[in-house]
């Protein structure tokens, strides 16, 4: 998802039809979660701990591994 898109999605939230802003942000809140996968994964490709990626995450080591132990996150 591009940056246009996020800002549409952002926008919509100001909707006067809270039906309309709640879409949005279920909408956005998935892309975002999809984006935080793809940037742990670059995170990690590049030689980042899991204790950094933690720390820029803002939770626990053990929540980060929680989240993305296994598979592609080794």
């Amino acid at each position: 998802m591009d940056v246009e898109r996020l800002t549409d999605l952002a926008r919509a939230t100001e909707s006067d039809d809270p039906l309309v802003g709640l879409d949005a942000t279920v909408r956005m809140r998935k892309e975002m979660e999809r984006l935080e996968t793809v940037l742990v994964r670059r995170a990690r490709n590049r030689g980042a701990t899991w204790e950094r990626i933690a720390e820029a995450l803002g939770v626990s080591k053990q929540a980060v591994h929680k989240k993305y132990r296994g598979g592609l996150f080794g």
